[in-house]
């Protein structure tokens, strides 16, 4: 499924330390004097540019201005009006700036301040680095939530589809013990409104945050059922929805365990790790698959609690620079008994951060065999900086370094905010040859491997990840379409697609759980032709065939057993990423022991 959603991307490095509350009041006092001057900056230097432009226009020889009421005022023999002792030119000019604006701007009476100095601020940090950032209240409250791996709403998986003509949100699943389990929501319900206010036509964004709201608060939900067509308005209590960072971990194959480490490293990231890999052991896992594809980070402290998973004692995992030395510091793996279990790490182009801490150590050290494509190139670190009235910031720092010495990050001088978020940038590698050797000086791994700096962690094994074309994409909504039919038994002759009643968590998937037969094919191919409007062959589907069994298997898989179950169906059948991994695995068993064998002679 393809489900971009901005809100999401937060490719960010947490740093957090002790004895911040006694010295946040102090701090917040100087930062907030900061944010003045350069907000104020940010504001006067366009107005200098218009200035010079008025300057060209006026008499020579002028010695007045005419301030924003009409009315001349002394100036100095520069030009420019006289200051205020004791005030200085920045803050001046702002007060000037800012009351032109209230004063002239075709629409000042409606100012929305906050807006206004939002927009300043954010700006301000963006011209410092692509990470530094702030948060209004509303905005900070929901960071602080995506850190505690949960968020406040129903639980329940949403997408828009276009089912018949307009496109329309669905629930697609809903997760356990979640609010919306409870209250009886199903794969393929269709939502009407949310609160009263209509949501047809509106994209699953703009409905998801109509969803959301305060824990304890209650919504309505006004649905038609995909069972039977039955217009319902369903009340829910908003609760918090537990989001962990490792959302599923199995056996993919005998003594292969895989771990989805793909939501960020929360509090609770090394705990989860330490219980999926007992629970792994147990089931016989003699190597591991662990996959950091789209993490895009979290917290520091978590990184190297899971890099030490992994690493010897006293290995080194990274070392962080601050400026003047403030924030220097090595850290060391403290673990004298690692899981040293042969590891392949799958990384892409949104495995970020403190994901990338982990991705790089264990390659520095031979530890690990990285798999599928350069990751985003995160080596920066940011402190959470509360402020007055529940704002906050989120500040660099200090830079961090793999264990070799290689500086991850990639080059954002020569592009603006999208370009860097959309991987451009003169150091990164080349998207369309990653064969191409990184700019940035040559590290090498402990066995002599050569790495380098300057544009993420380069995969040692380059795979290209399941690509979704156009048309295919095309194909999603009759597919979701002709799923919601399957899953409610309207499809004559395939009533072994029913799904009834609630999701079955519980439920381990079996290869042949919701097999696609060739008639539920043709039937699809039926269902498809029936609709002219599409304007899809049969050639077409059948040219399409092994991407439309896929889907249609994960979309019932959803249905029955929930979304976390149904992801399985892409990794064990078609991840050319995952696939690699497996293969690749007794390379890195290699590797790793003649590491070991290395370090124990030194």
């Amino acid at each position: 499924m393809i489900n971009f959603d901005s809100a999401n991307v937060r490719v960010v490095l947490w740093e957090t330390y002790q004895g911040f509350a006694s010295v946040k009041k102090k701090f917040s006092h100087l930062l907030s004097k900061l944010l003045v001057t350069l907000f104020v900056l940010s504001l006067v230097m366009p107005s200098l540019v218009n200035s010079g432009v008025s300057a060209q226009q006026k008499p020579q020889g002028s010695s007045t201005t005419t301030t924003a009421s009409g009315k001349p005022s002394a100036a100095s023999p520069t030009g420019r009006r006289s200051r205020v002792r004791g005030v200085s030119p920045i803050e001046e000019d702002f007060q000037e700036a800012l009351k032109l604006v209230e004063e002239n701007y075709v629409e000042g009476s409606k100012l929305d301040y906050n807006a206004v100095f939002k927009s300043s601020i954010t700006g301000m940090l963006r011209s410092l680095d692509p990470h530094s950032n702030y948060f209004d209240k509303e905005e900070f409250d929901e960071l602080k939530t995506d850190q505690r791996s949960e968020y406040f709403g129903i639980g329940a998986s949403i997408q828009s589809y276009v089912v018949v003509e307009d496109s329309d949100t669905f629930i697609t699943a809903t997760f356990e013990n979640s609010p919306a389990a409870r209250g009886g929501l199903r794969f393929g319900d269709r939502i009407i409104a949310v609160d009263g206010v209509k949501m047809t036509g509106k994209s699953s964004l703009e409905v998801r945050d109509k969803i959301r709201g305060p824990r304890g608060s209650l919504v309505k939900v006004t649905v038609e059922r995909a069972a039977n067509g039955q217009v319902e308005i369903v009340p829910i209590t908003r609760q918090a929805v537990p989001q962990p960072s490792i959302p599923d971990a199995y056996m993919i194959g005998p003594g292969i365990g895989y771990v989805d480490m793909s939501r960020g490293f929360n509090y609770t990231t090394t705990e989860e790790l330490q219980g999926a890999l007992e629970e792994l052991h147990g089931k016989g896992m003699t190597s591991l698959v662990l996959d950091l594809r789209n993490n895009p980070g979290g917290f520091l402290d978590q990184a190297i609690r899971v890099a030490e998973t992994f690493l010897p004692n006293s290995e080194v995992i990274l070392s962080q620079k601050g400026r003047n030395g403030f924030r220097d510091n090595t850290f060391l793996s403290q673990n004298r008994s690692p899981d040293l279990t042969p590891l392949v790490i799958l990384i892409n182009e949104a495995t970020a951060s403190a994901s990338e801490i982990v991705a790089g150590a264990m390659q520095d050290h031979d530890r690990a065999l990285i798999v599928g494509k350069t990751s985003f190139g995160k080596g920066l670190v940011q402190s959470i900086i509360p402020l007055e009235h529940g704002a906050g910031l989120t500040l660099t720092s200090a830079k961090y370094y793999t264990p070799s010495g290689r500086l991850i990050q990639r080059d954002y001088s020569n592009g603006g905010f999208y370009d860097y978020y959309t991987h451009g940038g003169s150091t990164r590698l080349d998207q369309k040859d990653q064969t191409m050797k990184p700019i940035g000086p040559e590290k090498h791994t402990d066995t002599g491997r050569a790495v380098y700096g300057g544009g993420g962690i380069a995969p040692d094994e380059v795979v290209e990840p399941r690509t979704v074309s156009l048309f295919q994409r095309r194909l999603l909504n009759p597919i979701f379409a002709f799923s919601r039919e399957l899953a409610n038994q309207r499809v004559s002759g395939l009533d072994a697609y029913k799904v009834q009643g609630p999701i079955n968590f519980r439920h381990e998937l079996e290869p042949l759980d919701f097999q696609i037969t060739d008639a539920a094919f043709n039937a699809f191919k039926v269902f498809v032709a029936n609709q002219p409007a599409l304007k899809i062959t049969a050639a077409q589907l059948d040219g399409n065939r092994k991407f439309i069994t896929t889907q249609l298997r994960f979309n019932l898989v959803t249905a029955a057993y929930g979304r976390v179950m149904a992801e399985r169906v892409f990794v064990t059948t078609d991840d050319p990423q995952v696939a690699k991994g497996v293969d690749v695995l007794p390379h890195a068993r290699d590797l790793a022991k003649t590491a070991l064998r290395s370090r124990a002679q030194q």
